[in-house]
């Protein structure tokens, strides 16, 4: 496919050979996969702020910029350099997020590299070497269900003692890989100390995934999960 201009720098550097094709657009990024070498990647193209669909963003950035005065003035202006710096805060929550979650075990996309508002990726694969689907694209049996809800629990549970909290997670940001789920996007993700929201973005993200696989084992739906993980 024709390459999209946003990649061509990564190109120009030598981080990329070619782009195969779009992986799916959404509300904040389009992603890629990318070729280098034998090796194929995950290019994660993020949207600039006008055109991002991130409502109430205010609920993740909440002491977000406190440790840096002059990024959060720029912020507050409103102007070009507010609205840049504002697009690299974001950028560097989700490469930040995955550099530390992935070296505490959580299963995440392994960082390789970041370059002008694009980020390159491991690319999940299902057992077969396709690319992983979402989680809300599998039918799942009810022993699946179990299990994916159970390790998704658990996954939330050592985030939280690392204090951090994904802070949208949902059956689209979950890819089922070879080695099980797999959490994505995390530009929004939150650390529990610095945002007075935490509780209440804890509990929708586990109220989120519960509710879904409730929907092939109705049982889950009677236990309130992330009050007992909050409780913890």
């Amino acid at each position: 496919m024709k390459t999209p201009k946003r990649i061509e720098p990564l190109i120009e550097e030598g981080l990329v050979d070619s782009v195969i094709c779009q992986l799916m657009s959404g509300k904040e990024a389009l992603v890629y996969v990318v070729q280098r070498g034998s090796e194929l990647q995950c290019a994660k193209v993020y949207k600039e702020t006008h055109r991002r669909n991130f409502w109430h963003s205010a609920n993740y950035t909440e002491g977000r910029y406190l440790k840096n005065i002059r990024r959060t003035r720029e912020i507050q202006r409103q102007n070009c350099f507010g609205k840049l710096a504002k697009d690299e805060a974001w950028q560097h929550t989700e490469i930040k997020a995955l550099c530390q979650l992935g070296a505490i075990g959580v299963k995440v996309p392994g960082y390789i590299n970041f370059l002008e508002g694009v980020l390159l990726m491991e690319l999940i694969t299902d057992s077969q070497g396709n690319v992983a689907p979402r989680l809300n694209d599998i039918r799942l049996t009810t022993e699946q269900a179990r299990t994916y809800h159970a390790l998704l629990i658990n996954q939330a549970v050592r985030m939280l003692c690392h204090g951090m909290i994904h802070s949208d997670l949902s059956e689209y940001n979950v890819l089922l890989g070879s080695q099980g789920p797999v959490l994505i996007d995390f530009p929004q993700a939150i650390y529990v100390a610095e945002n007075n929201n935490a509780r209440w973005l804890l509990k929708r993200d586990i109220d989120n995934i519960t509710r879904y696989f409730s929907r092939f084992v109705p049982e889950l739906a009677m236990t309130d999960f992330g009050s007992e993980i909050w409780s913890l």
